[in-house]
Protein backbone atom coordinates (compact mmCIF):
# COMPACT_ATOMS: atom_id res chain seq x y z
CA UNK A 1 0.00 0.00 0.00
CA UNK A 2 1.57 3.30 -0.77
CA UNK A 3 0.27 5.85 1.70
CA UNK A 4 -1.06 9.32 0.73
CA UNK A 5 -1.40 11.18 3.64
CA UNK A 6 1.11 13.55 4.42
CA UNK A 7 2.89 13.70 7.43
CA UNK A 8 2.99 16.83 10.02
CA UNK A 9 5.71 19.78 9.94
CA UNK A 10 7.17 18.10 13.39
CA UNK A 11 7.66 14.90 11.76
CA UNK A 12 9.63 16.29 8.54
CA UNK A 13 12.96 15.50 10.00
CA UNK A 14 13.91 11.94 7.93
CA UNK A 15 15.73 10.01 10.51
CA UNK A 16 18.88 8.33 9.37
CA UNK A 17 18.98 5.00 7.86
CA UNK A 18 20.67 3.40 11.39
CA UNK A 19 18.06 4.51 13.70
CA UNK A 20 14.98 4.35 11.01
CA UNK A 21 12.50 1.11 12.52
CA UNK A 22 11.66 -1.44 9.48
CA UNK A 23 7.88 -0.12 9.12
CA UNK A 24 9.60 3.60 9.05
CA UNK A 25 11.86 2.89 6.42
CA UNK A 26 9.20 0.76 4.64
CA UNK A 27 7.06 3.85 4.59
CA UNK A 28 9.82 6.64 3.32
CA UNK A 29 10.54 4.43 0.64
CA UNK A 30 6.63 4.09 -0.27
CA UNK A 31 7.02 8.29 -0.17
CA UNK A 32 9.92 8.07 -2.45
CA UNK A 33 8.03 5.96 -4.66
CA UNK A 34 4.89 8.14 -5.03
CA UNK A 35 7.05 11.58 -5.04
CA UNK A 36 8.83 10.00 -8.06
CA UNK A 37 5.79 8.66 -9.71
CA UNK A 38 4.10 12.27 -9.57
CA UNK A 39 7.30 14.00 -11.06
CA UNK A 40 7.95 12.01 -13.50
CA UNK A 41 3.77 12.14 -14.74
CA UNK A 42 3.95 15.93 -14.44
CA UNK A 43 7.19 16.20 -16.55
CA UNK A 44 5.06 15.80 -19.77
CA UNK A 45 3.64 18.51 -21.75
CA UNK A 46 1.28 17.42 -24.12
CA UNK A 47 -1.57 15.15 -23.09
CA UNK A 48 -1.14 12.05 -25.26
CA UNK A 49 2.32 11.29 -23.12
CA UNK A 50 0.73 12.48 -19.75
CA UNK A 51 -1.69 9.51 -20.29
CA UNK A 52 0.59 6.76 -20.87
CA UNK A 53 2.58 7.88 -17.74
CA UNK A 54 -0.67 8.22 -15.51
CA UNK A 55 -1.90 4.76 -16.45
CA UNK A 56 2.23 2.99 -16.45
CA UNK A 57 2.33 4.96 -12.38
CA UNK A 58 -0.94 3.76 -11.36
CA UNK A 59 0.01 0.21 -12.80
CA UNK A 60 3.40 -0.06 -10.56
CA UNK A 61 2.06 1.92 -7.59
CA UNK A 62 -0.86 -0.11 -6.83
CA UNK A 63 0.71 -3.30 -8.78
CA UNK A 64 -3.11 -4.15 -10.14
CA UNK A 65 -3.30 -6.50 -13.25
CA UNK A 66 -4.24 -3.14 -15.14
CA UNK A 67 -5.46 0.06 -15.12
CA UNK A 68 -7.37 1.98 -18.02
CA UNK A 69 -7.78 5.52 -18.66
CA UNK A 70 -11.22 6.28 -20.58
CA UNK A 71 -11.89 9.92 -22.19
CA UNK A 72 -15.93 10.61 -22.73
CA UNK A 73 -17.50 12.37 -25.95
CA UNK A 74 -18.03 16.19 -25.73
CA UNK A 75 -21.67 15.24 -25.11
CA UNK A 76 -20.72 13.00 -22.24
CA UNK A 77 -23.18 10.64 -23.12
CA UNK A 78 -21.21 7.51 -21.12
CA UNK A 79 -19.54 7.36 -24.88
CA UNK A 80 -16.07 6.31 -25.01
CA UNK A 81 -13.88 8.36 -27.19
CA UNK A 82 -10.62 6.50 -26.57
CA UNK A 83 -8.77 4.50 -24.06
CA UNK A 84 -5.60 3.94 -22.59
CA UNK A 85 -4.53 0.83 -21.02
CA UNK A 86 -2.02 -0.70 -19.30
CA UNK A 87 -1.74 -4.25 -18.38
CA UNK A 88 0.28 -6.68 -16.95
CA UNK A 89 2.54 -8.80 -20.30
CA UNK A 90 3.10 -12.59 -20.87
CA UNK A 91 6.71 -12.27 -19.15
CA UNK A 92 5.75 -9.85 -16.38
CA UNK A 93 6.59 -6.82 -18.41
CA UNK A 94 3.75 -3.81 -18.52
CA UNK A 95 2.66 -3.15 -21.66
CA UNK A 96 0.43 0.05 -22.55
CA UNK A 97 -2.06 0.23 -25.49
CA UNK A 98 -4.19 2.91 -26.95
CA UNK A 99 -7.39 2.25 -29.11
CA UNK A 100 -11.08 3.74 -29.93
CA UNK A 101 -13.01 1.26 -28.13
CA UNK A 102 -15.80 -0.68 -30.06
CA UNK A 103 -19.79 -0.10 -29.13
CA UNK A 104 -20.45 -3.79 -27.38
CA UNK A 105 -16.55 -4.35 -25.66
CA UNK A 106 -18.11 -5.70 -22.38
CA UNK A 107 -14.85 -5.28 -20.15
CA UNK A 108 -15.98 -1.51 -20.77
CA UNK A 109 -19.00 -1.35 -19.14
CA UNK A 110 -17.85 -0.35 -16.00
CA UNK A 111 -16.06 2.39 -17.69
CA UNK A 112 -18.79 4.15 -19.48
CA UNK A 113 -20.92 4.12 -16.45
CA UNK A 114 -18.12 6.21 -15.05
CA UNK A 115 -19.51 9.48 -16.93
CA UNK A 116 -22.98 9.26 -14.86
CA UNK A 117 -21.18 9.36 -12.06
CA UNK A 118 -19.16 11.88 -9.83
CA UNK A 119 -18.21 9.77 -6.87
CA UNK A 120 -15.61 6.68 -6.86
CA UNK A 121 -17.06 3.41 -6.80
CA UNK A 122 -15.88 -0.11 -6.26
CA UNK A 123 -17.01 -3.50 -7.37
CA UNK A 124 -15.61 -6.62 -5.57
CA UNK A 125 -14.66 -10.03 -6.95
CA UNK A 126 -16.49 -10.13 -10.19
CA UNK A 127 -15.38 -12.33 -12.54
CA UNK A 128 -12.10 -13.27 -10.09
CA UNK A 129 -11.22 -9.38 -10.14
CA UNK A 130 -11.77 -6.56 -7.94
CA UNK A 131 -12.37 -3.60 -9.89
CA UNK A 132 -12.50 0.34 -8.81
CA UNK A 133 -13.74 3.09 -10.61
CA UNK A 134 -12.61 6.49 -10.26
CA UNK A 135 -14.27 9.37 -12.49
CA UNK A 136 -12.18 12.58 -13.33
CA UNK A 137 -14.18 15.31 -12.80
CA UNK A 138 -13.91 18.67 -14.94
CA UNK A 139 -16.45 21.92 -13.43
CA UNK A 140 -18.35 19.08 -11.54
CA UNK A 141 -18.96 17.03 -14.36
CA UNK A 142 -16.62 13.54 -15.34
CA UNK A 143 -14.66 13.72 -18.57
CA UNK A 144 -13.05 10.46 -17.97
CA UNK A 145 -12.43 8.00 -15.53
CA UNK A 146 -9.52 5.30 -14.35
CA UNK A 147 -10.30 1.75 -13.78
CA UNK A 148 -8.23 -0.21 -11.89
CA UNK A 149 -8.65 -4.00 -12.61
CA UNK A 150 -6.81 -6.45 -9.00
CA UNK A 151 -6.69 -9.40 -7.78
CA UNK A 152 -7.02 -8.20 -4.21
CA UNK A 153 -9.71 -5.32 -3.12
CA UNK A 154 -9.06 -2.44 -4.22
CA UNK A 155 -9.83 -0.04 -0.76
CA UNK A 156 -5.84 0.84 0.18
CA UNK A 157 -5.32 2.23 -3.52
CA UNK A 158 -8.52 4.14 -3.67
CA UNK A 159 -7.16 7.25 -1.88
CA UNK A 160 -3.95 7.32 -4.05
CA UNK A 161 -6.02 6.34 -7.65
CA UNK A 162 -8.25 9.46 -6.81
CA UNK A 163 -5.45 11.51 -6.00
CA UNK A 164 -3.59 11.10 -9.29
CA UNK A 165 -7.51 11.64 -10.84
CA UNK A 166 -7.36 15.17 -9.16
CA UNK A 167 -3.55 15.88 -10.17
CA UNK A 168 -4.31 14.75 -13.76
CA UNK A 169 -7.66 16.68 -13.97
CA UNK A 170 -5.50 19.86 -13.15
CA UNK A 171 -2.79 19.12 -14.88
CA UNK A 172 -4.51 18.66 -18.07
CA UNK A 173 -6.66 21.35 -17.90
CA UNK A 174 -3.47 23.68 -17.91
CA UNK A 175 -1.70 21.86 -20.71
CA UNK A 176 -5.17 22.32 -22.82
CA UNK A 177 -4.58 25.43 -22.11
CA UNK A 178 -1.34 26.26 -23.84
CA UNK A 179 -2.07 23.94 -26.18
CA UNK A 180 -5.04 25.64 -28.03
CA UNK A 181 -5.15 28.86 -29.55
CA UNK A 182 -7.13 31.47 -27.55
CA UNK A 183 -9.47 32.69 -30.25
CA UNK A 184 -11.01 29.40 -31.80
CA UNK A 185 -10.17 27.00 -29.70
CA UNK A 186 -8.07 24.57 -32.37
CA UNK A 187 -4.98 23.32 -31.26
CA UNK A 188 -1.98 26.18 -31.77
CA UNK A 189 1.07 26.31 -33.69
CA UNK A 190 3.65 25.44 -31.04
CA UNK A 191 1.63 22.79 -30.64
CA UNK A 192 1.36 21.47 -34.17
CA UNK A 193 5.00 21.97 -34.58
CA UNK A 194 5.68 19.09 -31.59
CA UNK A 195 3.05 16.84 -32.84
CA UNK A 196 4.10 16.74 -36.26
CA UNK A 197 7.97 16.47 -35.27
CA UNK A 198 6.93 13.51 -33.07
CA UNK A 199 4.79 11.85 -35.98
CA UNK A 200 7.76 11.87 -38.20
CA UNK A 201 9.73 9.71 -35.38
CA UNK A 202 7.57 7.23 -35.49
CA UNK A 203 6.17 8.43 -31.99
CA UNK A 204 2.65 7.22 -31.20
CA UNK A 205 2.04 9.92 -28.93
CA UNK A 206 2.44 11.99 -31.64
CA UNK A 207 -0.89 13.14 -32.80
CA UNK A 208 -4.29 12.58 -30.48
CA UNK A 209 -4.71 8.81 -30.23
CA UNK A 210 -8.10 8.90 -32.43
CA UNK A 211 -6.35 10.12 -35.05
CA UNK A 212 -3.90 7.04 -35.02
CA UNK A 213 -6.15 4.56 -34.07
CA UNK A 214 -9.89 4.96 -35.69
CA UNK A 215 -8.45 2.83 -38.53
CA UNK A 216 -7.07 0.07 -36.79
CA UNK A 217 -10.26 -0.46 -35.22
CA UNK A 218 -12.45 -0.08 -38.35
CA UNK A 219 -10.26 -2.34 -40.82
CA UNK A 220 -6.70 -3.37 -38.72
CA UNK A 221 -5.40 -4.75 -42.40
CA UNK A 222 -5.75 -0.74 -43.64
CA UNK A 223 -2.14 0.97 -44.25
CA UNK A 224 -3.77 4.82 -44.15
CA UNK A 225 -1.21 7.48 -44.62
CA UNK A 226 -1.12 10.60 -42.69
CA UNK A 227 -1.82 13.73 -45.00
CA UNK A 228 -0.86 17.35 -44.04
CA UNK A 229 -3.38 20.08 -45.60
CA UNK A 230 -2.95 24.16 -45.31
CA UNK A 231 -5.45 26.43 -45.49
CA UNK A 232 -5.85 30.34 -45.92
CA UNK A 233 -8.88 32.33 -45.68
CA UNK A 234 -8.97 34.69 -49.61
CA UNK A 235 -8.65 38.06 -49.54
CA UNK A 236 -8.30 38.62 -45.51
CA UNK A 237 -6.64 41.67 -45.46
CA UNK A 238 -9.55 42.96 -47.62
CA UNK A 239 -11.75 41.61 -44.54
CA UNK A 240 -10.00 42.98 -42.07
CA UNK A 241 -9.34 46.48 -43.61
CA UNK A 242 -13.36 46.91 -45.34
CA UNK A 243 -15.06 45.91 -42.08
CA UNK A 244 -12.53 45.85 -39.39
CA UNK A 245 -10.38 43.32 -36.95
CA UNK A 246 -13.40 42.52 -34.49
CA UNK A 247 -15.30 41.21 -38.43
CA UNK A 248 -12.34 39.43 -38.82
CA UNK A 249 -11.50 37.39 -35.72
CA UNK A 250 -15.55 36.91 -35.69
CA UNK A 251 -14.56 34.99 -39.58
CA UNK A 252 -11.78 33.12 -38.06
CA UNK A 253 -13.75 31.94 -34.97
CA UNK A 254 -16.34 30.53 -37.16
CA UNK A 255 -14.72 29.21 -39.80
CA UNK A 256 -12.98 27.15 -37.18
CA UNK A 257 -16.47 25.87 -35.87
CA UNK A 258 -17.07 24.80 -39.73
CA UNK A 259 -13.85 22.82 -39.37
CA UNK A 260 -14.89 21.24 -36.43
CA UNK A 261 -18.37 20.57 -38.01
CA UNK A 262 -17.48 19.35 -41.38
CA UNK A 263 -14.36 17.33 -40.69
CA UNK A 264 -13.81 13.98 -38.99
CA UNK A 265 -13.17 13.42 -35.28
CA UNK A 266 -10.12 11.71 -36.15
CA UNK A 267 -8.23 14.70 -38.02
CA UNK A 268 -6.90 17.09 -36.44
CA UNK A 269 -7.04 20.87 -36.14
CA UNK A 270 -4.56 23.78 -35.98
CA UNK A 271 -4.57 27.19 -36.67
CA UNK A 272 -1.09 28.16 -37.51
CA UNK A 273 -1.15 31.55 -37.08
CA UNK A 274 -3.89 34.79 -38.73
CA UNK A 275 -5.96 33.20 -40.98
CA UNK A 276 -3.54 30.11 -41.71
CA UNK A 277 -5.17 26.92 -40.66
CA UNK A 278 -3.21 23.24 -40.62
CA UNK A 279 -4.90 20.22 -40.77
CA UNK A 280 -3.53 16.29 -40.12
CA UNK A 281 -5.45 13.63 -42.11
CA UNK A 282 -5.46 9.91 -41.95
CA UNK A 283 -6.59 8.55 -45.58
CA UNK A 284 -5.77 5.28 -47.54
CA UNK A 285 -5.39 7.52 -50.92
CA UNK A 286 -5.08 10.83 -52.33
CA UNK A 287 -8.50 10.95 -54.05
CA UNK A 288 -9.95 10.43 -50.11
CA UNK A 289 -8.00 13.20 -48.82
CA UNK A 290 -9.23 15.68 -51.59
CA UNK A 291 -12.98 15.04 -51.82
CA UNK A 292 -12.64 15.55 -48.25
CA UNK A 293 -10.75 18.89 -48.57
CA UNK A 294 -13.31 19.75 -51.40
CA UNK A 295 -15.83 19.13 -49.73
CA UNK A 296 -14.91 21.83 -46.96
CA UNK A 297 -14.20 24.52 -49.45
CA UNK A 298 -17.56 24.35 -50.89
CA UNK A 299 -19.04 24.55 -47.67
CA UNK A 300 -16.75 27.79 -46.91
CA UNK A 301 -18.08 29.54 -50.30
CA UNK A 302 -21.54 28.26 -49.62
CA UNK A 303 -21.32 29.68 -46.04
CA UNK A 304 -23.16 33.15 -44.95
CA UNK A 305 -21.05 35.23 -42.51
CA UNK A 306 -22.50 38.22 -40.34
CA UNK A 307 -21.91 41.29 -42.40
CA UNK A 308 -19.16 39.99 -44.58
CA UNK A 309 -21.81 37.24 -46.27
CA UNK A 310 -19.31 34.74 -48.25
CA UNK A 311 -15.68 33.87 -47.65
CA UNK A 312 -13.62 31.60 -49.67
CA UNK A 313 -10.53 29.31 -48.83
CA UNK A 314 -7.82 28.21 -50.60
CA UNK A 315 -6.19 24.27 -49.86
CA UNK A 316 -2.59 22.75 -50.41
CA UNK A 317 -2.09 19.35 -49.05
CA UNK A 318 1.01 17.34 -49.25
CA UNK A 319 1.35 13.02 -47.91
CA UNK A 320 3.48 13.06 -44.92
CA UNK A 321 6.59 10.51 -45.79
CA UNK A 322 8.00 8.09 -43.45
CA UNK A 323 10.95 9.56 -43.72
CA UNK A 324 10.65 13.38 -43.83
CA UNK A 325 11.50 16.27 -42.42
CA UNK A 326 8.85 19.03 -40.89
CA UNK A 327 10.18 21.95 -43.03
CA UNK A 328 9.82 19.63 -46.11
CA UNK A 329 6.19 18.63 -45.25
CA UNK A 330 5.19 21.88 -44.41
CA UNK A 331 6.96 23.91 -47.85
CA UNK A 332 5.26 20.94 -50.15
CA UNK A 333 1.73 21.94 -48.53
CA UNK A 334 2.77 25.42 -48.95
CA UNK A 335 3.58 25.11 -52.48
CA UNK A 336 0.26 23.43 -53.09
CA UNK A 337 -1.20 26.41 -51.21
CA UNK A 338 0.84 29.09 -53.29
CA UNK A 339 -0.19 27.24 -56.43
CA UNK A 340 -4.22 27.54 -55.58
CA UNK A 341 -3.84 31.27 -54.74
CA UNK A 342 -1.86 32.36 -57.59
CA UNK A 343 -4.58 29.90 -59.48
CA UNK A 344 -8.14 31.84 -59.05
CA UNK A 345 -8.07 30.84 -55.31
CA UNK A 346 -11.01 28.69 -53.94
CA UNK A 347 -9.36 25.26 -54.81
CA UNK A 348 -7.98 22.95 -53.45
CA UNK A 349 -4.29 21.16 -54.81
CA UNK A 350 -2.44 18.72 -53.49
CA UNK A 351 1.42 18.82 -54.11
CA UNK A 352 2.03 14.93 -55.36
CA UNK A 353 -0.83 16.08 -58.51
CA UNK A 354 0.73 19.49 -59.06
CA UNK A 355 4.24 17.78 -59.31
CA UNK A 356 2.87 14.80 -61.87
CA UNK A 357 1.46 17.23 -63.86
CA UNK A 358 5.02 18.80 -64.00
CA UNK A 359 3.71 22.46 -62.37
CA UNK A 360 6.24 22.26 -60.27
CA UNK A 361 9.17 21.47 -61.70
CA UNK A 362 12.48 22.54 -60.16
CA UNK A 363 10.94 24.32 -57.28
CA UNK A 364 10.21 27.43 -58.61
CA UNK A 365 7.41 28.28 -56.53
CA UNK A 366 8.19 29.96 -53.27
CA UNK A 367 5.61 29.75 -50.50
CA UNK A 368 4.88 32.04 -47.67
CA UNK A 369 5.00 29.62 -44.76
CA UNK A 370 7.57 30.14 -41.97
CA UNK A 371 9.11 26.93 -41.35
CA UNK A 372 10.93 25.75 -38.11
Amino acid sequence: MVECESSGRDNMAVPRSSDAEPADASRLLAHSRLLDSVAAFTHHRDVDALDHSLVLSLAELTAARSVSLGKYTADNHGRLRTVVRCTVGAHGHYELRVFEPAPDDPSLHLLRQGAERVETHEYPGAGGLHRLIVPILSEGRAVGALQLESDVPCGDSRPLVAGFARIYANYTALLNESERDKLTGLYNRRTFERHLQRLLQADPGAIPTEALDERRHTDPSARDEVWLAILDIDHFKRINDSYGHVYGDEVILLLAQQMRACFRQSDVLFRFGGEEFVILLTAHDEATVRTVLERFRLRMAEHVFPRVEHVTVSVGYARIGEHDYPATVLERADKALYFAKEHGRNCVHGFEALTAQGLLEGGTLAGSIDLF
